[in-house]
């Protein structure tokens, strides 16, 4: 019966989910941006993704950075063959790397659009901006997953033993809770941040994930409560069921629905303080969609700065929020399929009510 039920609330999920087109463009969104970063290296590198030069082949030299390699990049290798005649590569679409700043011996600043190769312009030092925004969707994926995987964790830990021991455990997790309710998040990360001595991606991730758990440890707690009173786990106990089997077997299951609409909403939050960080300069030292929209601050001219990567933050950010909504939608109860057939009848008894208010007195309720 717990299985079905579980499986009934995660199939209502699924439905609502397909019957929304948004939810759809939604998801599709986020598969876009999900390949983009992890095809950062293939799609926007300073090196070829197949080269033969000097009577050797390189697979990759992107990512591997040979020795003989280490004074070229797409540009001199291209002029280089045509001297010669000899070799071949295959280039990326982009043909620059997130931090290259002189391709081929040049410096472009704050160029436009369109401008040579850069599709999408530079920034004040000559960045391409493509590349930094397909590097910078990796950063925002990384910190929104591992991020808030280390919190829910955490969370999860902490909420299920608040609600399944009680007591003492329960008053000094709610304390805790409270303590760190207290401090603004995005104050506390950023106070940490600027104490630390290296600002790396998996720092800010471990920041991140150390500072935002007390959320869902509320919500498992609340979650384990409600459940604990369910009729069967009062007969998996009377069976003689250990408390660690109720709790893995009864109770945790139906507390994960809620869980991962926290967790859904939460890799948006967690892409947004990173960009927010990253913006004030307290971000990791990588290429992000935060630190294009800082420069921007300091190039008012340059609108291209400021559109391509806010437009990236907002559709990530958005499209997230929706699949979190779609999944809340899903996994309630009163927002199952019958949900529209519930409100017509709804709506005919309300007309009834109007037209005769004696019938509320006669008609039974649930």
């Amino acid at each position: 019966m717990r299985a079905d039920a579980a499986g009934s609330g995660w199939g209502a999920a699924l439905a609502r989910f397909r019957r929304q087109r948004v939810s759809r463009v939604a998801a599709g969104a986020l598969v876009l941006v999900l390949a983009t970063a992890l095809g950062a290296d293939c799609l926007a590198s300073d090196l070829p993704l197949l080269l033969s030069f000097q009577g050797e082949l390189y697979v990759l030299p992107g990512i591997r950075r040979p020795g003989k390699l280490r004074q070229h990049d797409n540009h001199t290798l291209r002029r280089a063959i045509a001297r010669t005649g000899r070799g071949w590569a295959v280039y990326p679409l982009i043909p620059f790397g997130p931090e290259q700043t002189q391709p081929g011996g040049r410096l472009d600043i704050t160029s436009p659009p369109g401008t040579g190769e850069h599709l999408l312009g530079t920034d004040d030092v000559g960045r391409d901006v493509a590349a930094q925004l397909v590097h910078g969707a990796r950063v925002a994926l990384l910190v929104g997953l591992f991020a808030v995987a280390i919190y829910v964790l955490i969370g999860l830990a902490l909420g299920a033993l608040a609600g399944s021991l009680r007591g003492p455990v329960d008053h000094l997790v709610g304390w805790a809770v409270a303590v760190m309710l207290t401090f603004p998040t995005f104050l506390l990360i950023m106070v940490i941040q600027g104490l630390l001595s290296s600002q790396s991606i998996w720092g800010l991730m471990l920041v991140i994930g150390l500072t935002g758990w007390a959320g869902v440890a509320r919500l498992v707690r609340g979650e384990v409560l409600r459940i604990r009173a369910r009729p069967h786990v009062e007969a998996a106990r009377c069976l003689g069921a250990s408390g660690w089997r109720v709790l893995r077997v009864h109770v945790l299951p139906g507390a994960m629905g809620p869980v991962a609409v926290a967790a859904t909403f939460g890799m948006a939050s967690a892409i947004l303080m990173e960009t927010g960080l990253s913006f004030l300069g307290f971000g990791p030292d990588a290429p992000s969609w935060g630190r294009l929209l800082g420069v921007a601050q300091l190039n008012r001219s340059a609108w291209w700065l400021t559109l391509f990567p806010g437009l990236a933050i907002f559709v990530t950010v958005l499209s997230y929020n929706f699949l979190a909504e779609a999944l809340q939608d899903g996994l309630d109860p009163h927002h199952r399929a019958r949900l529209p057939r519930d409100w017509a009848a709804g709506a005919r008894r309300s007309e009834v009510v109007s037209e005769h208010p004696s019938s509320i007195a006669r008609e039974p309720t649930d």
